[in-house]
Order: C-alpha cells, then sequence, then structure tokens
C-alpha cells in the first residue's frame, strides 16, 4: 500500500500502529531538545555560580549549540545520502549520548563550548531524521497527520521533564557525597537517559522505511517560494530560545526556590508533551503561514510575562502556555511543507527550515545573555526576545498557501 503522497509502500505495522511508533519516534526529538539542548537552563544557574561565569560566557554555551546544530543541517543532505534516514538517527543519537557524557569531566569553558557545539551537530541529525520519518509516517494518516507530528516534536517535553527530575536528584546525590562539582554528575545523569531513549527511538525507524531521495523531476525546493516562513521561523529561533535558556535564572534573581524552579520547568514539559492534540487542527486546516503566526504571537504573550509582574500564578500560566506552544511551532513548519511540496522535497525542505531555526538560536542566547550583563539585566533580554516573536507572527502572516504542482497534485490523488 502506498501512501497518499506516492511514496514506496509502508510496512503493515507503520498502517496498524502509526501512534505508538509516533510515541517511539518522539524519544528522538526528547534526545535531540530536551536533553541535548534544554537541560542546559537548569543547569546554567549552578555551573554559572560555581565557575564563576558572566551571562555572555554562559550564554554562549547555547550559542555554540546552536552552532553545531546549523552545520549539522549543512552535513545533513550528503549525510542522509550515505547513511540513509535511519542511519543518521541512529548514528546522531549515539553521538548525543557521548556529547552529553564529556561535559561531566572537564571545568573548561573552552572544551565545554566545543562540546556543546558538537552536540548540536548530532541533535540536528537526530531532529531532522527523525521529523523526516515522523512526516512519512503522517502521510498514511491525513486525518491524524498533524496529531502524528505533534506528537514527535511533543517527545520534547519527555526530555525536558526528565531533566526537570534527574537534574535536582543528581545533583542532590552529588553534595550529599561531597562532590567538587555537582552538576557533572547531572549530565552523566543525562547521558544515560539519552542512551535509554536512544533504544526507543530507533525500534521503530526499521518499520516506517526509507522516504524517498528527492529527484531532477519532483524534488526541487525554492527557498523564494517561502520566504516568509523562513523569516518567521527565524525570529521564533532568536526568540524562543532566550526564554528556554535564561527563564531558569531570571526565576532564580527574582527569589524562587530550586524546587518550585524545577516544579516550572516540570511543568512547562508537560504542556509540551501534551500540545499535539491542541493544535493538531489549525495544523491540519491551514496550508499557509497562519498556524505559525498565530503560535508566534501567544508565545510573545508567554514570554512577556515573567518581565511584567513577579506573580507566581503568572509565572505559571507563562511556562504553562509557553510549554503548550512552541514546540507546535515546529510542527507548524513540517506541516507547511508537508502541505505543500511532494514527499522528495521534504528533506531539502525541513532542512531549510531547520536551518532558520538554528540561525536564529545563534543569535538569541549570546544576544539576551549579553543584555543581562548589564545594568538592565535579564528582563530586557527577555522582553527583546518576546519582541522578537512578535515580529515573527507578522512575517509568517505572508505565508501563502502555494499554488499546487502538476506532480504535487498527481500525488496528493
Amino acid at each position: 500500500m502506498r501512501d497518499q503522497n506516492g511514496a514506496a509502500p509502508l510496512p503493515i505495522a507503520a498502517i496498524q500502529h502509526p501512534f505508538q511508533m509516533a510515541i517511539a519516534l518522539s524519544f528522538g526529538a526528547a534526545i535531540a531538545l530536551g536533553l541535548s539542548r534544554f537541560s542546559y537552563g537548569l543547569l546554567l544557574p549552578p555551573m554559572r555560580a560555581d565557575l564563576e561565569w558572566s551571562y555572555l560566557l554562559a550564554g554562549g554555551l547555547n550559542t555554540a549549540n546552536a552552532v553545531g546544530y546549523l552545520l549539522g543541517v549543512l552535513l545533513t543532505p550528503r549525510t542522509l545520502r550515505a547513511v540513509g534516514t535511519r542511519g543518521l538517527l541512529i548514528w546522531g543519537a549515539a553521538l548525543s549520548c557521548l556529547f552529553m557524557f564529556l561535559p561531566g569531566i572537564t571545568v573548561h569553558p573552552h572544551v565545554l563550548l566545543v562540546l556543546r557545539l558538537l552536540s548540536g551537530i548530532a541533535s540536528a541529525f537526530v531532529f531532522i531524521a527523525g521529523g523526516i520519518l515522523a512526516a512519512r509516517l503522517a502521510s498514511l494518516h491525513g486525518k491524524n497527520s498533524g496529531l502524528i507530528l505533534g506528537i514527535y516534536y511533543g517527545g520534547t517535553g519527555i526530555g525536558i521533564m526528565l531533566s526537570a527530575l534527574l537534574i535536582p536528584l543528581a545533583m542532590g546525590w552529588a553534595d550529599a557525597q561531597g562532590h567538587m562539582h555537582s552538576w557533572q554528575i547531572a549530565w552523566w545523569v543525562l547521558a544515560l537517559a539519552c542512551l535509554i531513549a536512544a533504544v526507543i527511538a530507533a525500534l521503530p525507524s526499521r518499520r516506517i522505511g526509507e522516504p524517498d531521495i528527492a529527484t531532477e523531476e519532483d524534488g526541487k525546493f525554492a527557498l523564494r517560494d517561502f520566504t516568509f516562513g523562513l523569516a518567521g521561523y527565524l525570529m521564533f529561533g532568536v526568540g524562543y530560545i532566550g526564554y528556554m535558556t535564561f527563564v531558569a535564572a531570571l526565576l532564580k534573581e527574582q527569589g524562587l526556590s530550586d524546587v518550585t524552579v524545577n516544579a516550572f520547568y516540570f511543568m512547562l514539559g508537560t504542556a509540551v508533551l501534551v500540545s499535539s492534540r491542541i493544535w493538531a487542527g489549525l495544523l491540519d486546516r491551514y496550508k499557509g503561514g497562519q498556524p505559525l503566526a498565530v503560535l508566534n504571537a501567544i508565545l510573545g504573550c508567554a514570554c512577556i510575562l515573567p518581565v511584567v509582574t513577579t506573580n507566581l500564578i503568572l509565572i505559571f500560566v507563562s511556562g504553562l502556555v509557553f510549554g503548550g506552544v512552541f514546540l507546535s511551532v515546529v510542527t507548524s513548519t513540517t506541516a507547511l511543507v508537508r502541505h505543500n511540496l511532494p514527499q522528495s522535497a521534504w528533506s531539502a525542505a525541513i532542512s531549510a527550515f531547520t536551518g532558520a531555526f538554528a540561525l536564529g538560536q545563534i543569535i538569541g542566547p549570546a544576544a539576551v545573555g549579553g543584555i543581562a550583563d548589564t545594568p538592565a539585566g535579564l528582563e530586557l533580554g527577555l522582553a527583546l526576545s518576546a519582541a522578537t516573536l512578535f515580529i515573527g507572527a507578522l512575517l509568517a502572516w505572508r505565508q501563502k498557501e502555494l499554488v499546487a504542482s502538476p506532480v504535487l497534485s498527481r500525488q496528493r490523488a
């Protein structure tokens, strides 16, 4: 049985058990973003305090991670041709585990910067490969395609929740043992979680099968067709990463306890996990940039709340809304690609959007960190993050649905 885009047949397991396979595949997103990237938001305050870093240097580690992510995006097309989508997922996950372990054996900032860069490369491999496999799985289930994509990307919430649980437990144990740098033990524990997640994510990859590779005839992807979508996604990358990198540090500056900050992070991750069902209808209904615009605007509102208030209820509302929305922005770009391009062009298009995402993430942490070292502090940095999200919403609104090509029309038929 061929999927609705005319690609090679999917195995019967992918046809009969799409949601179970999407859940297993979502552990790839948990590795790529939840564990490899967002866990650093909780590790930043203790590492900064222990090693006496500036906010610029602390943010620089996530900038290095984003630079690596962009390099991984650029390397992905050639690597895909060499090892295939499944191979890219497995190798990327294995390398992610390694680069999560090694920060636990050094305190040198330059070494840590290099390790975060390498981790970013591996994360890009995992995230893109998983996204391609999820899009292939979703292509057979048109009525539930938005939900299947949302389940995959929502796996990031699993990684965030695990980080919120494991980091304080690991650091508490290390402190009790008298370990000099308790945050190092947390890196090791996260690496072990990465390894378990990698095994789970690899299970469905063989049964989903390899997506088609682009051909000259029907695999073309033109950047000019997605100018406003890419620009809106770039602004999303700048804005959201400032919040995810520094919100825990801001809350601690505002006097919240470690327990409260960890609870905030866990709740944010829970919201990410359940967000797939919330926005699935929006992603299925609209074929242009409307979902990306709406979600960016909501994120901007959530991002500004910790800046304008210290009310605990409103701060938790900020985390709940942010967690319930931000990964659906990523899902919206995959849905935009799937709605407007043949499957043979998906890998090129997803890589382009991931590149815009990565470029934004390079700018965000260093910019917010630099501002945070000034008297204006983290509040101004997060306010500017919110502003970029609102700009992203305006840009994305101008992204129109493409007129279906003859090839795409045939494949949708």
